[in-house]
């Protein structure tokens, strides 16, 4: 088996970890709080991305300042995107949810052209818009349509971009592990604080199950797309990310009994597709 072809099933099995983690989450179905969730999953989660820093010596905390405080900024971006994704998340079917996130190499792209100045040429920058069309086919911004929930998954997608953008001006001397083991122990932090001011709720076996196996998948997917990037070349590994919609669409069926209406497909069609488009061209431009 090839590099690539390992990479590619690394990163497959990622998404599903991931997809399996939110179809833990959904399901608790609002019994828990959702502070006491990602506490009680952060410190579990926080532990075994520990247990495997350690073990792959990746670990370090004599970073330049420069690259702490992006380190800082992206933990922040982390924390805010788990927020608002989880709250979307348990007032929207997985799939869509899941459908809106499918944007995010395009607004990577875009952030980056704004912010950054990197190059967009015309096509990617068509593909962008396109792209964005597609995701207003998902969230329908109408009376019939829309929900405020579609904007807590926007503002998910907002501060993911956030995180991937700080990570690309982070210097190569900077551990991915210690990068992730520093998100997951603010979010933990963030929701012990809040936790605080909310009564916990009491968890019966089937809840204590939902969380464990939260916490496992979450870190699942930390652990198979760090190795995927370690085997495989980005370009070609980064498009079976968009397998995490398939598992999405899977689970909300069997799981939830959701289907997606048919704009919702045709724009979570679009998005991928675009995406995928925007994928290869920044392939062909580095080539």
């Amino acid at each position: 088996m090839s590099p690539n072809t390992r990479g590619a099933l690394l990163m497959a099995a990622a998404m599903a970890a991931f997809t399996f983690n939110d179809a833990c989450i959904k399901a608790t179905d609002g019994a828990l709080p959702l502070a006491q969730i990602l506490t009680l999953r952060g410190a579990l989660a926080s532990l075994l991305i520990y247990g495997l820093a350690r073990a792959l010596g990746s670990l370090r905390v004599d970073l330049p300042r420069r690259d702490w405080a992006l380190v800082a900024l992206r933990s922040l971006a982390e924390l805010a995107a788990a927020y608002f994704f989880l709250t979307a998340l348990m007032n929207m079917p997985l799939a869509n949810v899941t459908a809106v996130l499918q944007a995010l190499p395009l607004t990577v792209t875009l952030g980056a052209a704004l912010f950054f100045g990197e190059a967009v040429g015309w096509r990617r920058g068509l593909a962008i818009l396109v792209g964005f069309a597609g995701v207003l086919l998902i969230v329908r911004p109408g009376p019939e349509g829309f929900s405020l929930h579609a904007i807590y998954a926007l503002a998910a997608v907002a501060c993911v971009t956030v995180r991937d953008l700080a990570t690309r001006r982070m210097s190569a001397q900077v551990p991915s592990m210690t990068v992730t083991l520093s998100a997951s122990l603010a979010v933990m932090g963030f929701a012990a604080l809040a936790s605080l001011g909310t009564e916990w709720a009491p968890m019966d076996r089937r809840l204590v199950l939902l969380v464990l196996g939260s916490s496992v998948f979450v870190f699942a997917g930390y652990l198979f797309s760090v190795m995927a990037m370690r085997v495989g070349e980005v370009a070609f590994v980064s498009p079976f990310r968009y397998t995490g919609l398939i598992w999405a669409l899977l689970l909300g069926w069997l799981a939830f009994g959701h289907w997606p209406e048919p704009l919702t497909l045709i724009g979570a069609s679009i998005v991928v597709a675009t995406g995928l488009f925007t994928l290869f061209r920044e392939r062909a431009i580095r080539a």
